[in-house]
């Protein structure tokens, strides 16, 4: 489904900025400062969420450098980039794994929790954003009622996982591959999602600092608004790139915030400019150089395979314990 999504978005895309004024660009050597001043702001996210990273893997067990964990979230970026279905998360696996000898399906947990993580921010940007333009008080009962039902649901399912494990219900491939998100509804748990709270705000800076350098004056709750539905985008079946689906979604919401025209192309192209191209580049760097290049992935389709087994016969032991025996 995903190119054939991303084909059609893409298509739309076009054929509606076809119909805009020329894209602008940034003008004067401060504008294009800005854009500098962008990219260093992502690279201060991303080494962010290495720290983060590394604080999960920690907490699973997983002897991983701090410095392996910097550079593999950046080479899983690449791999986002570069290869179908989320290809990078395989990279961080196979390469994390051929670093500490751990269990690659533990490891897999990790970036599991990690994405835990960053739906539970992006859900918690989408719910400020609707207290802060709800329209009358029926509308904010409503939506507290859902935000709490959504956090039960959460809370019993982590409770439902930590009770199993302990009564030893669970198979130990799944008990492994769950390890890390259990650790969530803990103390490091609360430590890390304070540690993804400026993850995302930086995000929105980045925003931020692309509109200023087309002197598009987006406030907090435009950039927020913005940097949640292009990363919910994300999730939607797509080519390598997010392409079209990502793009769709920034044109989208700068309509919704009465932005268009040219302007509004220059934006969805240089925000894409910023937050692809550095990392992309630095990733295959690092596959390269760091990571053997080439010849260090021969083995990486046979591993991936086995490791989709692997979590499906995790998935069975968990609704089939008595197999375990």
């Amino acid at each position: 489904m995903g190119p054939v999504v991303s084909l059609v978005s893409l298509t739309a895309v076009v054929w509606w900025a076809l119909g805009q004024h020329t894209p602008a660009w940034p003008r004067g050597a401060s504008r294009i400062g800005l854009l500098g001043v962008a990219v260093l702001a992502y690279a201060a996210v991303t080494a962010l969420r290495g720290v983060r990273w590394h604080a999960i893997l920690q907490g699973a067990g997983v002897p991983a450098p701090m410095a392996d964990a910097q550079a593999l979230v950046v080479v899983g970026y690449m791999g986002n980039t570069v290869l179908p279905a989320r290809g990078g998360e395989l990279l961080r696996m196979y390469f994390m794994g051929e670093r500490t000898g751990s269990s690659r399906i533990s490891i897999l947990g990790t970036i599991l929790a990690e994405r835990t993580l960053d739906v539970l921010a992006l859900s918690g940007m989408l719910v400020g954003l609707a207290l802060a333009t709800a329209a009358s008080t029926h509308s904010l009962l409503t939506l507290w009622l859902a935000v709490a039902g959504a956090l039960l649901v959460l809370a019993v399912a982590l409770a439902m996982l930590r009770r199993a494990s302990r009564a030893g219900r669970l198979g130990s491939r799944l008990a492994s591959f769950t390890l890390a998100s259990r650790n969530l509804f803990s103390a490091q748990g609360a430590m890390l999602v304070a540690l993804t709270v400026p993850v995302w705000a930086g995000e929105g800076c980045i925003y931020w600092l692309v509109g200023r350098a087309l002197d598009m004056r987006l406030g907090l709750l435009a950039c927020g608004f913005l940097v949640a539905i292009s990363s919910l985008a994300a999730a939607i079946p797509a080519a390598p790139g997010y392409v079209g689906t990502y793009d769709a979604s920034i044109q989208f919401g700068l309509r919704a915030l009465h932005w268009h025209g040219g302007q509004a192309v220059g934006f969805g192209l240089l925000v894409r400019l910023v937050i692809f191209v550095p990392i992309t580049v630095l990733g295959l760097g690092l596959v390269v150089f760091r990571y053997g290049g080439r010849a260090s992935l021969s083995p990486l389709r046979r591993i991936g395979a086995r490791t989709a087994v692997d979590v499906a016969r995790a998935e069975r032991l968990a609704v089939e314990p008595e197999v375990v025996k």
